[in-house]
Order: C-alpha cells, then sequence, then structure tokens
C-alpha cells in the first residue's frame, strides 16, 4: 500500500532547501551532471590522444583520420548508456519527491544511484573489470529508477481514485 509520509508537510514545502530529500536530489543530479561533462572531456581528450576523429575538418584541422578507435569508443559508449539511464533517473526521482518518501530513503536511492553511476563509468571507461561487473552496476541503477518511477505512479494513482 502506498501511504503518504509526513502528511504534515505542505506540497509547497517539497521543493525547498528546507527538504533534506530536495537537498540531496540537487546535489546528485549536480553530481551526475559534472560526471556527464567529465566523460564528454574523456572522450575529447581520447580522440585527441588518438587522433582518432569522426568529421572530416576535425581530421584535417589536426592532422588527425577518420577511423573508429577501440579507446574512444567505449568512451563514446559510457556516454551513451549516461544518457540512456541519467534523465530517466532525474525524472523518476523528482516524481519520488512529490511522494514525501522517509528522508533516509530518498537518501539512500538518490545517493544510491550517482555512486552506482559513478562506478559504471569507472569499470567501464578507466578500470576496465570483466562481465558481470558492469552489468551488475548497471542493473542497481536500473532497479532503482524503476522502484521510484512505479511508487512515485502508484501514488498518484492511489490519490486520483481516492480524491476524483
Amino acid at each position: 500500500m502506498v501511504t503518504t509520509v509526513n502528511t504534515t508537510e505542505s506540497v509547497n514545502n517539497i521543493l525547498t532547501l528546507d527538504n533534506p530529500s530536495f537537498c540531496v536530489y540537487l546535489l546528485c543530479a549536480c553530481l551526475l551532471v559534472l560526471k556527464m561533462m567529465g566523460v564528454t572531456l574523456l572522450t575529447i581528450y581520447n580522440r585527441f590522444k588518438h587522433k582518432a576523429f569522426i568529421c572530416p575538418e576535425d581530421a584535417k584541422w589536426l592532422s588527425g583520420e577518420i577511423v573508429m578507435n577501440d579507446k574512444v569508443e567505449r568512451v563514446r559508449r559510457a556516454h551513451q548508456n549516461d544518457l540512456e539511464n541519467i534523465p530517466i533517473f532525474l525524472a523518476a526521482a523528482f516524481a519520488y519527491l512529490w511522494t514525501q518518501p522517509y528522508i533516509w530513503l530518498a537518501w539512500v536511492l538518490y545517493l544510491g544511484f550517482t555512486i552506482i553511476r559513478a562506478l559504471h563509468t569507472i569499470v567501464y571507461t578507466l578500470i576496465i573489470l570483466p562481465q558481470p561487473t558492469r552489468a551488475l552496476l548497471w542493473l542497481v541503477g536500473f532497479l532503482i529508477t524503476g522502484y521510484m518511477a512505479i511508487h512515485s505512479a502508484l501514488h498518484v494513482f492511489i490519490y486520483l481514485i481516492k480524491y476524483t
């Protein structure tokens, strides 16, 4: 059963720095954005290091080639994986705020996902570990996002049934 926790807290107090869950959401969102920016810079670094470019004008300007490079592609795939997972986490985590969850649980889910994604990037790009390491990290993040999305949807569904 989905219930509202902290029922005395008004909706107006959800998106405020007085709400610890919102603060940790903002912190994790910023850390995830910075992590993705770091992966972008790592991609650029690898392109320059290996002189492996995808555009003719870049290759010509920087005396490189239009080639596929395994190291560049590995980092690019890590970035693609971030783009497939982090935006939906941010949406589900934002929706989850509106369910007024237990503060400790929001912190565990938000910080857990953030740490998992950082580890995922590390084992994908810097310290390459054998599978299923990366797959398990991805799965934990996927389950966290799924839990928050389902919990939030059920919360709204029950609210709609009860109050409309």
